[in-house]
């Protein structure tokens, strides 16, 4: 972490050893204005919301880089590591050979290409312990360009969505929720990798409240759905290696759970969902407005899938937001109070989503699909050439579109 620089404020000319100078810390992005807020995960100072969206992205780069160390600390000399190990050294070596000058080669400033030391290559077959100050100031140079250019992400194993997988359409509950399968195979990986349901009976929705859902309930599921599926994806599935920082971005990519809001519509939902996943912030983890629709294609396959899916999805969340609120500092009060806040919510969406038939998923996701293609319609429409020099259309001998001077 950066140096905390303090500055006096004004009020000196009253100080005295019994009443000390007022002390304010100076923001570590810009270094102009004083600084307000802290990030929940790193503690970083920041005054303002461009501040912290340019930090947010160096606080997701460093941790990346932490999640890559810490899978080289975590690699074990069986012969299948080994074997997998070998496999990607060879074509990382063959790639430098090529010298083709893209990212798939990393160099020096000098354009010379850098590879792993032979004790290095040793040291992660042999599933010791690696991190950067083994590398010198080069190769460390090297690791963090392939870092930010994506040639590491390409060793990592993408990620299958467990909703698409063929078990997620004969997920089996109770009428209560609870599970009525239990999986007893450890060789079932597939049907292990589904999210259990509730480990206790749901609670009745009248018992909850004694006024009736609101009728926008549908379309908070819907903000929450792909929250969730933004989340996992980002993730690669694992949101357990950093269950604070996946309920961070839950909450900044859901309106409902992370600003409380109530959109009334299915295109303010997703106005906000995509706006946040083209934003600065994440750009350089996803693919911007076409990883955006990928997500809103998940959240009509979940849709499709029934009460049962959704409710398990709930409910894995619910566990990924306990987990965070477990691992709160207690400087973090705000954000604490936050989880909690988005953990009601997440459970008493849960017990509606239990009680819900068959007919309400299939409307709301006919309307999340008519939802998508008038936003593909939209984004074709602007790649089009300007129409206007075609001069008015006409339908039946009436002007359909005509220019106002």
């Amino acid at each position: 972490m950066l140096p905390e620089k303090t500055i006096i404020t004004s009020e000196t000319s009253n100080s005295s050893p019994l009443n000390p100078p007022s002390l304010r810390i100076i923001c570590h992005v810009c270094n102009k204005q004083f600084s307000q807020y802290t990030c929940p995960r790193c503690n970083f100072r920041y005054c303002s919301l461009p501040c912290y969206k340019s930090h947010s992205v160096q606080c997701t780069e460093s941790f990346m880089r932490e999640n890559v160390v810490d899978e080289l600390r975590q690699v074990r000399s069986d012969d299948q590591t080994k074997t997998k190990m070998l496999e990607i050294l060879k074509r990382f070596h063959s790639e430098e050979e090529e010298d083709d000058g893209g990212i798939d080669s990393i160099t020096d400033d000098e354009g010379s290409s850098l590879t792993l030391p032979e004790e290095i290559c040793q040291k992660i077959l042999a599933g010791d312990e690696v991190n950067l100050d083994d590398l010198s100031l080069e190769e460390r140079k090297g690791f963090q360009r392939a870092l930010a250019s994506g040639e590491l992400s390409k060793m990592i194993e993408p990620w299958d969505p467990w909703w698409l997988l063929p078990s997620a359409r004969t997920i089996s509950l109770g009428t209560k929720g609870t599970q009525l399968v239990q999986c007893v195979e450890e060789d079932d990986q597939e049907a292990s990798e589904i999210p259990r349901g509730p480990d206790t009976p749901l609670t009745s929705l009248s018992k909850l409240s004694s006024t009736n859902p609101s009728p926008l309930l549908p379309l908070h599921l819907v903000d929450i759905v792909y929250s969730y599926c933004f989340t996992l994806r980002i993730y690669n599935g694992d949101w357990e290696s950093d269950t604070l920082g996946s309920a961070t971005m839950v909450l900044t990519v859901s309106s409902v759970l992370g600003q409380s809001a109530q959109p009334e519509t299915i295109k303010e939902v997703f106005s906000f969902c995509l706006e946040q996943t083209c934003s600065s912030a994440y750009k350089n983890l996803c693919g911007g407005l076409k990883f955006g629709l990928n997500l809103v294609d998940d959240v009509i396959h979940l849709l499709s899938l029934g009460t049962a899916a959704l409710v398990c999805l709930l409910c894995d969340l619910q566990r990924l937001i306990h987990g965070a609120i477990q691992e709160v500092k207690s400087s973090g009060r705000d954000l604490k109070k936050k989880l909690k806040l988005a953990d009601k919510k997440v459970f008493f969406m849960m017990c509606w989503v239990n009680e819900q038939t068959p007919e309400v998923w299939q409307a709301l996701e006919s309307s999340v699909r008519a939802e998508k293609n008038s936003i593909v319609e939209l984004n074709d429409y602007r790649g089009r050439p300007d129409v206007k020099e075609k001069g008015p259309i006409r339908k039946g001998g009436c002007v359909v579109i005509e220019e106002i001077e």
